[in-house]
């Protein structure tokens, strides 16, 4: 039996579907072109937008399915890696879309991790003053996270994701059989989101996770397991980001973890450390800011704590960075509002709220 689940994302500028479904890879055409309102209709051209090693795996499966639809399609390779989320990848993009002929009704298609879905997304946004994009995430923390909601960016050497815009996907594809190929580590960086949604959102999803033996590889998890974190996971983006679209308030909550963990990307220089990694690091500094100021109890932070190791991710700061730089790169995140760094605060599991009121101590406690 193929399990299959459809998650509405009800936005009132643009609706749309998120699918998981086992090879759906191989119903990609049909999924876009179905339905009274295709998302994209057949017949338009697709830019589709990989990086080799994806692209060499996947890429004639999805290519196959949207030519059989009758959409025209090219590819566009770009390398691997944070450390390439610039505007030169982003200037790449436009010039295949330029040497395509992509126009106002073509769309482009993101095959790859969050990477490929941030600049994607954000060259959609911004070709043509706006082109449809479609997600088709390959990672596991895509498929949780980046894919879903709309933000796009890149980075700018002063900071991660500086330069972006809000620019809703036409539907996002997830097919749970491609992380039989994802590297072990990266499965683990991807568990770090799905462990924030249970500790924010949905306390439910926690436990199941706190039940299950090992976590740390996707061959310990089963289909039906597999299944369950992805809807639930992307269930909890989808209502998060339907209350609140453009990050004015709830959906700040997103960022647990991601405060701190920035500043150790962004210092780290994309090397060493992943973003699930990071945000990990982060989610476990910011457990102990939450005990020390009465959020939560030293019960609720170590079973946070027991969580993350169990998955087998980092819950230490690097031992090279200093505190120092990471208090400074903190003053220059997008988060900041009127000098204060605002963090997310875990209130008890399955609760979060978004205080500004964290002294300097506080940091460099939690820090510690």
């Amino acid at each position: 039996m193929s399990m299959k689940s459809v998650i509405a994302v009800p936005l009132p500028s643009q609706p749309y579907e998120v699918v998981v479904a086992a090879a759906g890879l191989d119903h990609l055409g049909p999924w876009l072109a179905g339905g009274d309102r295709p998302a994209v209709k057949p017949g338009q051209k697709l830019l589709l937008v990989s990086n080799p090693a994806i692209f060499k795996q996947y890429g004639d499966r999805a290519i196959a399915s949207l030519t059989q639809a009758g959409y025209r399609v090219q590819p566009c390779l770009l390398p691997a890696g944070e450390r390439y989320k610039t505007l030169t990848s982003i200037q790449k993009i436009y010039d295949a879309a330029l040497g395509f002929g992509l126009e106002r009704k073509s769309a482009m298609v993101a095959l790859g991790g969050g990477v490929i879905g941030d600049m994607t997304g954000f060259a959609a946004a911004t070709w043509l003053r706006g082109v449809s994009v479609v997600q088709v995430p390959t990672s596991l923390l895509a498929m949780v996270d980046a894919s879903i909601g709309g933000k796009t960016g890149v980075n700018h050497p002063q900071g991660k994701n500086l330069i972006g815009a809000f620019h809703q996907p036409r539907l996002v594809l997830i097919d749970p059989t491609v992380l039989k190929t994802l590297p072990v580590r990266e499965f683990r960086a991807g568990m770090a989101e799905v462990i924030k949604y249970g500790v924010i959102w949905d306390k439910a999803l926690f436990e199941t996770l706190e039940a299950v033996p090992r976590l740390d590889q996707y061959r310990y998890l089963g289909d039906q397991l597999l299944h369950t974190i992805l809807t639930r996971s992307c269930q909890a983006k989808a209502d998060v980001v339907s209350q609140d679209e453009k990050e004015a308030g709830l959906r700040a909550i997103l960022n647990y973890g991601h405060t701190i963990g920035h500043a150790v990307e962004s210092l780290m220089h994309y090397r060493g450390v992943n973003h699930g990694e990071a945000v990990a690091i982060g989610m476990v500094a910011v457990g102990r800011m939450a005990v020390a100021l009465n959020y939560w109890t030293a019960a609720d932070a170590q079973r946070q704590l027991n969580l993350i190791e169990k998955v087998g991710l980092p819950t230490q700061i690097p031992a090279q960075l200093a505190t120092e730089d990471i208090l400074t790169l903190l003053q220059g995140d997008k988060k900041v509002e009127d000098g204060q760094v605002r963090f997310v605060m875990p209130k008890g599991l399955g609760a979060a709220v978004v205080t500004g009121d964290i002294t300097r101590q506080d940091i460099l406690a939690a820090l510690g």
